[in-house]
């Protein structure tokens, strides 16, 4: 089959250049509006009781957690006469704003100590910024111009999850392209030392650029059905130039080889889509097949990598082993025009890798043994995974929100962005209902780990009424006779014992049905969420390679011995991730804050792109 595409292309070339060139100019025009329809959110999915809670506080209440705060700080006191105007002046104007609603305040809560901080000199306004999260990012790009104060007295800073993740989402693309701009010229610069002319040279990025456009245009169909992170699109730059080099420089390879070999042009064309494009085609399914076991989780985060990865495997290796061939056959000898050097490929058992091929196969079992010995020494820290959410430590210190976030952490008896929002429906009891709710949220704020408890019954904290039900508690329940409580840690919301304070919430004697949502309660159903899919994204990437090899190969072994040496491979990887960012080895060295826990999406997102790129050479060396 491949022998006879070889064939066509060979005699179609112009034909297939034209037809390239009309694709990518329609796919880069049509395409072109795919920035204006992704997604910076992505995070979570209607099946979560956090987000069931979240949807039903909103439908019922009108309310929802509090996503931004402001951090009100003075060389004084939080009750100096100055202070206190300039305070209720911050809380009033973002209570104004149109996109945001339930802004309470410490000057306007009766001065609440869980407001203020153990020494007095700051004190929190925090609010919930409205829509969904792009309105939300939209809107907190405005309000944190609009807030922050640095100079003077007293200072204000914007801080809450919506500044938190806006500032991470910019963090994370200014690096990335940071990262590109640095990667693009030493790609070049290796391609140049790779085929010591500037034609050979530009081909693999000249591929990278179309499957790159092509990939834009799936993106932006694929947007306009259904939710797309914005950070696909990094994937789609990294791996439609790594992929398109990769492919591109197997074909061109094989293809001066059979010129050097003495086959003429046309000819050399045949043989290097028979040989490298049918291996070419094999690897891009195994990566393209990887990549799809992403679709079966339920965040539209990780299945944007999916939308991302998929096309731009397959139109890299369509533009490689298609379009490339045909250019080949076009350009023929002068594939090697402007020759900036000559580099003579070494002969059979020459050069250096020759010498370690053969130093291997004298020795394999200790060479095995040796590596596989490290490897495992490697992995044993992946044992200690521990999964979580990022937060604001994620970012450098000089931003306002880890500055924020700091203070919380640092000056704070209670974290209250970090609150538990527990909804209660169909009380089993109606006549006993205010008792029974008193007596639960009583239980709930004698919790270790717990500041206060808000709800229809009162405040309460370690097991003690401290503010009487008043007309400030008739917003905790509803003429239906359901209710919600607010349960406010003095943890941090992803901390081990944040998490054993939900489930003690979820266990606890209820007079009702509950909900629990909030910070904490999306970390744990995002991560049950994501776990329980896992074994079908592992037996799909398992299954499919293994009929792939096989079917590549003919063999049975060939194909397990594949699997296993990827798995032991990636899992090093895994225990290298932890040993460093988890547990923090290097964090001075490569300046980061630990957190004690992993992104819960990323060893997900490690596992199938470099399980499918390790294959990728897996067949290369086949």
């Amino acid at each position: 089959m491949f022998r006879a595409l070889g064939r066509f292309l060979v005699r179609r070339r112009n034909l297939v250049l034209v037809s390239t060139l009309v694709v990518a100019v329609a796919a880069a025009i049509a395409g072109a509006g795919v920035f204006d329809r992704l997604s910076a959110g992505g995070f979570e999915n209607d099946e979560m009781e956090s987000a069931r809670a979240g949807e039903f506080l909103l439908d019922n209440y009108g309310i929802g957690d509090p996503n931004i705060i402001l951090l009100v700080s003075t060389e004084g006191s939080v009750n100096d006469p100055d202070v206190v105007d300039a305070g209720l002046e911050v809380g009033r104007r973002l209570a104004d704003d149109p996109d945001v609603e339930q802004v309470v305040s410490y000057w306007t809560a009766g001065r609440a100590p869980a407001l203020a901080s153990d020494d007095g000199s700051k004190a929190l306004v925090v609010g919930r910024i409205l829509g969904d999260e792009d309105q939300v990012d939209e809107a907190i790009e405005r309000l944190s111009e609009d807030f922050a104060v640095t100079d003077g007295d007293p200072t204000v800073g914007v801080g809450g999850f919506a500044e938190i993740y806006r500032q991470m989402n910019e963090q994370i693309e200014s690096d990335l392209r940071t990262a590109e701009l640095i990667t693009l010229p030493i790609v070049l610069i290796l391609l140049l030392l790779v085929f010591g002319s500037a034609v050979s040279a530009s081909l693999p990025l000249v591929i990278g650029g179309l499957a790159i456009v092509g990939t834009f245009f799936v993106l932006s169909v694929i947007a306009s059905i259904t939710q797309v992170s914005v950070f696909s699109i990094n994937l789609t730059t990294a791996m439609g130039l790594g992929l398109a080099i990769d492919y591109s420089l197997f074909i061109v390879s094989r293809y001066r080889e059979e010129l050097h070999g003495g086959a003429d042009p046309h000819e050399a064309v045949v043989r290097t889509v028979d040989t490298a494009g049918r291996t070419v085609t094999f690897s891009a399914l195994t990566v393209a097949i990887s990549l799809s076991a992403l679709l079966v989780f339920p965040l539209p985060f990780l299945r944007s990598f999916a939308y991302a990865g998929i096309p731009v495997v397959l139109l890299s290796a369509a533009g490689s082993v298609v379009s490339l061939s045909a250019g080949l056959a076009v350009l023929g000898h002068r594939v090697d025009a402007l020759t900036i050097f000559r580099r003579r490929p070494p002969e059979t058992g020459e050069g250096m890798w020759h010498r370690i091929a053969v130093f291997v196969m004298k020795r394999p079992w200790p060479i095995a043994i040796g590596v596989t010995a490290l490897l495992l020494f490697l992995a044993v820290p992946f044992l200690d995974l521990t999964l979580g959410l990022p937060d604001d430590r994620s970012l450098p210190k000089t931003t306002s929100s880890r500055q924020v976030q700091d203070a919380i952490r640092e000056d704070f008896s209670s974290v209250e962005a970090g609150r538990y929002t527990v909804v209660l429906t169909d009380v089993e009891d109606p006549a006993a209902a205010d008792s029974a709710v008193g007596d639960w949220t009583e239980d709930l704020s004698a919790l270790e780990g717990v500041a206060r408890v808000e709800g229809p019954a009162g405040i309460y904290a370690g097991g003690t009424q401290v503010v009487p039900p008043g007309p400030q508690t008739l917003a905790y329940a509803a003429e239906d006779g359901s209710a919600w409580l607010a349960v406010v840690p003095s943890v941090d919301p992803y901390s081990e014992r944040a998490q054993e304070i939900l489930e003690a919430i979820r266990e606890s004697d209820a007079p009702g049905t509950i909900l629990v949502g909030g910070q904490t309660a999306l970390l744990v159903d995002a991560r049950d969420s994501l776990l329980s899919r896992l074994p079908l994204a592992l037996g799909i990437i398992a299954v499919v390679t293994f009929v792939l090899l096989f079917l590549m190969t003919g063999s049975i072994l060939v194909p397990v011995k594949a699997i296993i040496l990827n798995v032991l491979s990636l899992t090093a990887t895994f225990g290298a991730m932890v040993w460093v960012f988890q547990q923090g080895n290097l964090a001075g060295t490569l300046d980061f804050t630990p957190t004690g826990w992993i992104d819960l999406t990323i060893p997900i997102l490690m596992f199938c792109i470099a399980f499918g790129l390790s294959m990728d050479y897996e067949v290369f060396l086949l």
